[in-house]
């Protein structure tokens, strides 16, 4: 007997079949009729008539047997898979510097990869609208499309975002507060657009591409010009009620400390993101008119030949990280820590001595502590995160419009 359907609604509980059996197809590449019956709990029956459904709207294609393998009993299954050219899809990340773009199709294949120049560290909201908007039509035109080719875009930016409301409370790239940003990115682009914060979509990418593929429970930990931390629970991103759930970066370390960028005082990432060490730096020797990043590998540099206040800035930093790190495992006992970004490239953060503090930390029980892994990446692994969460968008809506149709 085939389980009952959990909704009341006839319709609710087509589209829910319809969603379900589109993630199933999703996760396996391809796969039969039969094998998603077993993998959902649906009868045979429900399946095909949802996959045929799903077929006529476009959504997914038939694959053709190997008639080269041996044959079983029967005839060969006819396996099913995602039609990649059924939507274009565009994640975008915006950095410190740069705005990254990835256009992916429904698969979630690559299609093209894009970064542009920020045209400063902190703008209006509206100059944001407007560099979005050239970047992707430049893009899009080298392709020989334009906006209108574009089913939906995923956009990941620091901050404090509501996400289901795509209002963006604050940002570190923007002057402005309090923004009804996704609206406004709508009507510009005449789009449906999917706004997260940045962490919570490499999350998104680790849990899909990367390092938490298969791991239910795990807590990513971004490091670059900012501290940025992704909570999956039992498989789901967790934001919180008001979209500032996992700011990591803004817990308190220090009563009246140093001065972060948020404008509070006392915050972790005012110690050990990019502008605090160099902030840091800079009171002891000015380095001129190198850029960020150069003073960073500068001073990076110097701490591993052995200068004394290099290393004293680094270790601080280290000490305060791990008080940190120890907190989260404190608070959520994960079964992993995925430490990444782009800074990975420097150690001070994730060497032996730092990860042996956060375990001195961490409450101690007769269980194995989780594991840390370290994952070096850049702008456009986030925006395939970001990818990843509009290619979930434009699955809603699409299955959505069939509802309607």
């Amino acid at each position: 007997m085939a389980p009952k359907d959990r909704s009341a609604n006839g319709a609710d509980q087509r589209e829910a079949g319809r969603t379900q059996v589109l993630a199933v197809i999703r996760k396996a590449g391809q796969i039969a009729r039969i094998d998603i019956a077993q993998e959902t709990g649906v009868s045979p029956a429900t399946v095909t008539a949802l996959t045929s459904e799903l077929l006529a709207a476009g959504l997914i294609e038939e694959v053709a047997p190997d008639i080269e393998k041996p044959a079983g009993r029967g005839r060969p299954r006819v396996a099913l898979r995602l039609r990649g050219a059924a939507h274009l899809i565009a994640g975008l990340k915006v950095s410190h510097s740069t705005l990254s773009v990835t256009l992916v199709d429904f698969e979630g294949i690559t299609q093209h990869e894009h970064t542009a120049a920020m045209p400063g560290h902190k703008i209006t909201a509206q100059a944001l609208i407007d560099i979005i908007h050239r970047t992707l039509s430049d893009v899009l035109r080298h392709l020989g499309k334009d906006l209108s080719g574009l089913s939906g875009i995923g956009l990941g930016m620091a901050g404090v975002i509501d996400a289901p409301k795509g209002f963006v409370h604050w940002s570190p790239s923007l002057t402005d507060r309090n923004i009804q940003l996704r609206e406004m990115l709508e009507q510009s682009l005449s789009l449906p657009i999917f706004i997260d914060n940045d962490a919570n979509l490499v999350a998104k990418a680790e849990q899909l591409f990367g390092e938490g593929r298969g791991v239910k429970d795990f807590i990513v930990v971004t490091i670059e010009h900012g501290v940025g931390m992704g909570i999956v629970i039992d498989g789901q991103i967790y934001r919180g009620t008001r979209g500032c759930g996992a700011e990591f970066g803004h817990t308190k370390v220090h009563l009246d400390g140093a001065l972060c960028r948020c404008g509070q005082r006392g915050c972790l990432e005012a110690y050990v993101a990019d502008y605090a060490l160099l902030r840091e730096a800079q009171l002891s020797e000015p380095v001129g008119n190198l850029s960020p990043e150069d003073q960073l590998t500068q001073l990076f540099l110097a701490a591993k030949a052995g200068d004394s206040t290099a290393q004293s800035i680094f270790n601080r930093a280290g000490r305060m990280f791990a008080m940190g790190l120890a907190n989260i495992v404190n608070i959520f006992d994960p079964k992993l820590i995925i430490l990444s970004g782009e800074r990975m490239q420097f150690d001070y953060l994730y060497a032996d001595e730092v990860i042996a503090a956060m375990m001195a930390l961490v409450v101690q029980v007769d269980a194995p502590p989780p594991e840390v892994r370290i994952h070096r990446w850049g702008d456009l692994m986030w925006a395939r995160g970001a990818a990843a969460y509009g290619i979930e968008g434009v699955t809603d809506l699409a299955v959505r419009m069939m509802a309607d149709a």
